[in-house]
């Protein structure tokens, strides 16, 4: 019988999850659109993660991700739940151990993260403002009447690269406007965006940040190969998209998951709960003048996880 581990990331904009083997090569991979509803996406992943892999496929563990990592790890029984930090840097230095910097731009934040001899020495994230990720290049992309999957090689036609302002979104599109009113190329306006986010990633995300190669470029935008031409340029090095830069924190999760269980037994609830119902509810709780916002979990409306209380009264089940 075939034997591996399943990863889940999920972000607020995408939903991803792999199963692995033994040797972490992937056997099966999904990415999804989260469209605002947590739940349904992880009960669609696992319902065609499931259809992926043969049945016969025994799951050793199950390791959770990404912004809504605790929901999923409460909905699939994870052995463990990681930081995106720690699965992204674990990811990279299975596939590349040589890599000393990992730049992930996903649909809502980016992060750069600063690896020695594959342990992660320092990083840093950028979650405020949504300009240059995913979401302000699909809707870019949407305004030019462009597939975003031909918006990259637009930038790499560019004969005059121009200057977009690139600091914040509603700066960014009247800028571009403004060029294109003016004449200028698509092909040149999007170079320029391309630069402008680079631009931008280095002077907030990147700050500060000793930069050296092997570099890696992962998370949804590093399918623009418009970014990673501007990447290049800004940084003087070539810049690495991996195998699989789409689902690499699914990747990190499910090693994480097979370091955490190491022939244990695995807690995972099986790909059969893509055919659970759940829900999530908050209250606040008039216990004390903090009124803690508490979050619960419900499968089968019976509630199985609550957090957001800083006295355990309520997280104590």
């Amino acid at each position: 019988m075939a034997e591996g581990y399943i990863g889940i990331d999920v972000g607020s904009i995408s939903t991803k999850g792999v199963v692995v083997d033994r040797e972490f090569n992937v056997l099966a991979s999904r990415y999804l659109r989260t469209q605002g509803n947590p739940i349904d996406s992880i009960r669609r992943l696992l319902a065609e993660l499931g259809g992926q892999v043969d049945s016969g496929v025994r799951i050793l563990g199950a390791g959770t991700t990404g912004s809504a990592r605790r929901l999923a790890g409460v909905m699939v029984q994870a052995d463990i739940v990681k930081n995106e930090i720690i699965t992204h840097a674990v990811a990279a230095s299975h596939f590349h151990p040589e890599v000393r910097t990992v730049i992930e731009i996903g649909g809502q934040d980016s992060k750069i993260i600063i690896l020695r001899d594959a342990i992660p020495v320092d990083f840093a994230m950028n979650t405020v403002c949504a300009a240059g990720t995913g979401s302000f290049l699909d809707h870019q992309a949407t305004r030019l009447g462009r597939p975003i999957e031909e918006f990259g090689g637009l930038a790499l036609r560019a004969k005059n690269r121009v200057n977009i302002a690139g600091r914040c979104t509603v700066f960014a599109e009247s800028d571009m406007i403004h060029k294109a009113q003016l004449g200028i190329s698509t092909e040149d306006i999007v170079a320029g965006l391309c630069d402008a986010i680079v631009r931008n990633y280095m002077n907030t995300v990147a700050k500060g940040k000793e930069i050296h190669p092997l570099i890696l470029f992962q998370g949804g935008v590093a399918a623009n190969v418009g970014v990673k031409k501007a990447f290049e340029l800004m940084l003087g090095h070539d810049v690495l998209v991996p195998e699989h830069f789409l689902v690499m924190g699914a990747v990190g999760a499910a090693i994480v998951a097979s370091e955490e269980t190491d022939g244990k037994g695995t807690r995972f609830a099986g790909f059969d709960v893509a055919d659970t119902d759940f829900q999530t509810r908050a209250f606040e709780c008039e216990g004390c003048p903090n009124r803690c916002e508490v979050i619960e979990t419900l499968r089968e409306a019976k509630v199985i996880d609550r957090y957001g209380d800083r006295c355990g009264k309520w997280s104590k089940l």
